[in-house]
Formats: structure tokens, C-alpha cells, sequence
């Protein structure tokens, strides 16, 4: 591994896709269940990389091919070595929901006053966090590594490879119970970051108003919580402001050089453009990390307020016809259950719709949690439209507007148009509800 990581040092980098060539880099030949890259390592040499790593032998041809056993292995060791020539912290971040809203809110207040690399978007899995890792340069002085999983010991794995010395789980709910088969799977499995901190003398963030956090946290000495309770190391609320948008304090423990906010002596005051209230924990995560590290509580004001969603994440748009937040990037029923309460509560003189596609991969509890929202958006006394199959059969003996498909959906909602309306669109990314936004 010593020798590839020095081929890789004198390479332009990693590339795991002909299709985007990488003159000087490694092509890595990735295979799976329905995909064998080793065919295209020619390729990949024909179009400027330097050499190619295949565990198929019969396609090396000269010295340029590197034959391992098992190229993904040889790209996550190939990562760990990596990592460990970087003296710096490195941040694991993970959880049911809010992890890249939290990634990039903590990016944004770093990077103020440090060189930081950071997860690109959701690339936090397996294949992701290695990618990641082997973009660390010399001058970088922070890494913050997103964590994804869809079962049982995928925390833990990435761990191994990354050995984060710092680490946050935003929250634990119901997701991928199909790879997981429990909400206690979940629950084992995110706290693998815990227990590699425990192991390793590392340092957690928690929110100290979630008591399933702050138990399985217990015994780790490095600890700093953050949330509204005045007993955490960093506090702060909700403050009136602009809808939909969250807006928030926090509180510093010293007077000297700070805003004062209303109400809220030594405060700093945040507008965000950040919709849901359930965004307060990931932006407080983000003051107690930026913190922690140094940066100067102005410029973490600063950052939050100046940082905006994107890729359908708690986005707020004003179509000319309707306003519309868009939370359509992913679903499960913690995250759509917070969202359709924040949406009922949100103070509006417009009629509300809510439009709602699948939540995925629940297994044996889809239809009991589909059941479960539709008969929530009853219970709030919201307008909906279900899409998707998950949603056609929950609502069977129902009274609701349900739709096979986005599709579906697009066309019923073009002959009925919606005007004046606030508009929540959540769902499972599968569904592709951002088709529908082209009528609203």
C-alpha cells in the first residue's frame, strides 16, 4: 500500500469513471452486482491516467495495470493510508436526517478562518468517504466527513477508514429499515460513531435536548452538548422573524464584544434562509463545532445566515403562482413527520397543500407509516396529494388524491392549477417530485 500511495501523491488523483477522464490520475476499476469496470481500464489508460487498478489479471497488459484482489479494499486502504499522514481533526458526522444540511453549515462556519475539505454532496457511503478522504491536501487544516448508512455496521466501516478524532450524530429515527430490520438496528449502528470515539479518546457533539443521544453517549470524556436547555455547553432558541424561515440565538458564556439580542442578553441573532424548525439542532451543531475550533462568533453569524439550501433541501421558492418549500431530496417517516408539523404551525394567509411522495426502503412497516402520514395530514387539517405506490396502497378505503407517479401527479395538477397556495413537497428522492414543480 506504501508504494501506491506514493504513485498516488505523484498522480493528478482518483478517477473511478472513463466517462470523466483523468489525465495523470488512477483509474480505480470498481465492480458490483450489475457493473465490471475492469473492461474499460484500457480505456481509462487511452484517455491520460497514469496507471489502472484491477483485480482482474487477464486485463493487465504492461506495468501500468496494478493487480490487487479486490480494487474497492485497495481504494479504502489506499484512503486510510492517506488520511493518516493528515495531522489535523477530522469531523465524522452521521444520522437519520439533517446530516448534509449539518455538513454544510458547519463547512460554511469553518472555512471562515480555515482551509477545510468537506464531503461533496451526499458522497458518504462506502465508495464516497474514500473519494473524499484522498482529496486532503497540505494546506487543508480541518475534514469533515459525512457518514451514510442503509445497514447494519456501515458506521463502523467507515470509521475504520476514516478514524474521525471528532464527531456528531444529528438524530436517530426510521430509515432504511428494510437494511436495517429495526429501529434498534438504526439505533446500533449511527452510535458506531460513538463507540469509535469511546474507543479512541475522541470528542462528541450532542444535542443535549435528545435523550437517546445523551445516553448512548454516556462515557465518552470529551463531550460538548449544545441545544435550548441552559445546560448545555452552547444554547440557544427560536425567535420570532420572517416565515418560513428559522430564526435563532444562541448564547456565548462571556458578555465582552457580543450583539444583544431582545430577551436574550449575550446573544447572537441569526435569519436564516433555512425553512423548519426542525433545521434549529443542525444549525446549532454547526455554532457549538465552529466554536470549539476558534472562529470568532461574528463569523459564525455570519455563515448560518449567509449559507443557502440547495438539491431540494428546505428550500423556499416563490414561483409568481404559488411559494413553495421544497424538501423533496429524501423522506422517511421521522423527517416527514417533522416537516408536515412545521409546515401545520407555519403562520400563513395562504391556503396550504401538502404533496407528498413515498418514503422508501421501509420493509415490513411501509404501509402502517404511510397510513400513519396520510392520517397525520388529516389530524392537522392540511389539503394533500399522496404520490407513489407506497401511498396508493396505504390510502386504499381512504378518501385522498393519491397518484401511481410524478408523473401522474404532473398531469392532474396541469388540468387543476394550483394558485396562491404554500406548497410543501416532500418525498423519497425515487419519486422525482421535482418534476411536478414545473406546474407550480
Amino acid at each position: 500500500m506504501a508504494q501506491l500511495h506514493q504513485l498516488f501523491l505523484a498522480s493528478a488523483g482518483i478517477s473511478t469513471d472513463t466517462r470523466k477522464p483523468l489525465p495523470r490520475g488512477i483509474f480505480f476499476a470498481l465492480s458490483g452486482p450489475t457493473f465490471n469496470a475492469n473492461a474499460f481500464a484500457a480505456q481509462a489508460l487511452e484517455a491520460g491516467c497514469s496507471h489502472a487498478v484491477v483485480s482482474d489479471r487477464s486485463v493487465a497488459l504492461d506495468d501500468r495495470y496494478l493487480v490487487v484482489p479486490d480494487t474497492l479494499k485497495a481504494l479504502q486502504e489506499l484512503a486510510r493510508e492517506h488520511r493518516r499522514t493528515f495531522k489535523g481533526p477530522v469531523v465524522g458526522i452521521t444520522g437519520t436526517n439533517g446530516k448534509t444540511t449539518t455538513k454544510e453549515l458547519v463547512q460554511a462556519v469553518l472555512s471562515t478562518e480555515l482551509s477545510t475539505l468537506a464531503t461533496e454532496g451526499n458522497l458518504n457511503n462506502h465508495i464516497g468517504v474514500p473519494l473524499t478522504l484522498l482529496k486532503l491536501k497540505p494546506e487543508h487544516r480541518i475534514a469533515i466527513i459525512e457518514m451514510g448508512a442503509s445497514k447494519r455496521g456501515d458506521i463502523a466501516e467507515l470509521c475504520a477508514i476514516a478514524e474521525p478524532t471528532h464527531g456528531l450524530i444529528t438524530n436517530i429515527g426510521k430509515a432504511h429499515l428494510e437494511g436495517f430490520g429495526s429501529v434498534e438496528g438504526v439505533v446500533a449502528t449511527k452510535t458506531e460513531l460513538y463507540a469509535w470515539l469511546r474507543e479512541h479518546g475522541g470528542t462528541v457533539f450532542v444535542n443535549g435536548d435528545d435523550p437517546l443521544l445523551v445516553e448512548k453517549s454516556e462515557g465518552i470524556a470529551k463531550r460538548i452538548t449544545y441545544g435550548t436547555g441552559e445546560a448545555n455547553r452552547l444554547h440557544g432558541d427560536f425567535i420570532d422573524g420572517p416565515p418560513p424561515y428559522l430564526n435563532f440565538y444562541f448564547n456565548v458564556p462571556s458578555p465582552a464584544g457580543v450583539r444583544t439580542v431582545p430577551g436574550f442578553p449575550n446573544g447572537w441573532h441569526c435569519e436564516t434562509k433555512l425553512v423548519g424548525t426542525y433545521n434549529l439542532p443542525n444549525a446549532l451543531a454547526a455554532v457549538a463545532i465552529g466554536k470549539y475550533f476558534g472562529i470568532p462568533d461574528d463569523f459564525i453569524t455570519d455563515a448560518i445566515c449567509s449559507y443557502e439550501p440547495a438539491n431540494s433541501r428546505s428550500q423556499f421558492k416563490d414561483t409568481g403562482k404559488n411559494q413553495v418549500i421544497l424538501d423533496a431530496y429524501n423522506a422517511n417517516p421521522t423527517s416527514m413527520r417533522a416537516a408536515l408539523i412545521n409546515f401545520g404551525h407555519l403562520k400563513s394567509e395562504r391556503p396550504k397543500l401538502a404533496i407528498l411522495g413515498d418514503m422508501l426502503e421501509l420493509g415490513a412497516v411501509s404501509q402502517a407509516e404511510h397510513k400513519a402520514i396520510i392520517a397525520l395530514t388529516q389530524q392537522l387539517g392540511l389539503e394533500a396529494m399522496f404520490v407513489g405506490q407506497e401511498f396508493m396502497r396505504a390510502a386504499t378505503g381512504a378518501t385522498v388524491q393519491c397518484h401511481a407517479t410524478a408523473a401522474d401527479a404532473l398531469q392532474a395538477l396541469q388540468a387543476n392549477a394550483p394558485t396562491g397556495k404554500l406548497i410543501l413537497m416532500k418525498g423519497s428522492r425515487g419519486v422525482k417530485l421535482e418534476e411536478v414543480l414545473v406546474t407550480l
